[in-house]
């Protein structure tokens, strides 16, 4: 097996990767700098983007796993060019090279029909890539926690530099976080495995949380107990709409929050408790159990 990583470096590429090499599956790791060449230890590495990719940086490929994502915009990194046009040149050049399979990493609620453009460049990336002809797998997780992942790290700083936490709206929309190295698991067993081909994989933890409980739960693990301070989500995007003006205006610094992960605040992120049990047959672990492996020794 020859395969081709996009998004190696980032939070979930960054824990496949070395399971990969342990397993001795080789293959080239796309990257946009390449001072995180380290990261893809045991892949050759080639410099480039979605967009640039070097030619012939798919030849001897069977199956590529595309990882890359971002979660909100800056500057020419928006979602239409990275999830969509991004996706597609990608899928281009895999079938140029012959590619036989490929993995698309979506995300649960992905839809054409959302509000969110996240969610919907995701939905038009994965119809990309169904309509490749290619084989191909695709995951919609819940939101994913590990070690150094992004939720953990703007959770704890802002536990850790207020005194009340200010909370977008009510915070009952529901979450079903799944520990990274279970999607690690879940990944290899489609990578390696004789199961159904062309499918998409909704997973997700064997729990539920709300965004108000995942606050609680972290300050626990963080010998913390600070007030929640709801605030109506109206008045939290007018104040982001004057910030998107500042910034226009001049201002660098970017709101913590967009627009589009307000949106998401706002809705459900769950699936099946038992989609991992049941597709991958595995109990996959509680988020409860593992935050003290989650957080960095200076937060715990």
């Amino acid at each position: 097996m020859f395969i081709f990583v996009a998004g190696g470096t980032g939070f979930v590429g960054s824990h496949l990767m070395p399971e990969l090499a342990r397993r001795g599956i080789g293959g080239r790791c796309l990257l946009r700098s390449m001072k995180k060449a380290h990261l893809c230890s045991g892949f050759d590495t080639v410099s480039g983007s979605l967009g640039d990719m070097p030619a012939g940086c798919l030849d001897g490929v069977d199956t590529v796993v595309h990882l890359s994502g971002i979660i909100r915009e800056e500057g020419a990194q928006t979602f239409q060019s990275v999830h969509v046009t991004g996706t597609d040149d990608l899928v281009d050049e895999a079938l140029k090279a012959g590619v036989k399979r490929f993995f698309y990493q979506s995300s649960l609620g992905a839809s054409l029909q959302s509000a969110s453009r996240y969610q919907k460049t995701k939905a038009l990336a994965e119809q990309i890539v169904k309509d490749s002809g290619m084989s191909y797998a695709i995951f919609r997780p819940s939101l994913i926690l590990g070690r150094l992942d992004g939720f953990s790290r703007q959770l704890i700083s802002l536990i850790n530099s207020s005194p009340a936490i200010a909370v977008p709206g009510s915070g009952e929309a529901k979450f079903q976080p799944l520990a990274v190295t279970d999607w690690v698991r879940c990944f290899l067993a489609v990578l390696e495995g004789s199961g159904p081909q062309n499918r998409i994989y909704e997973i997700g933890g064997p729990e539920r949380f709300s965004f108000n409980e995942l606050i609680g739960l972290y300050m626990k693990a963080m010998g913390k107990q600070k007030k929640l301070v709801h605030v109506p989500m109206g008045i939290v995007k007018a104040g982001l709409a004057l910030l998107e003006f500042a910034r226009a205006a001049g201002l660098k610094k970017l709101p913590p929050v967009s627009r589009d992960q307000l949106l998401l605040l706002e809705t459900d992120n769950v699936t099946d408790v038992d989609s991992v049990k049941k597709q991958f047959g595995f109990e996959p672990a509680r988020i409860g159990e593992t935050l003290m492996d989650i957080l960095p020794p200076a937060a715990a």
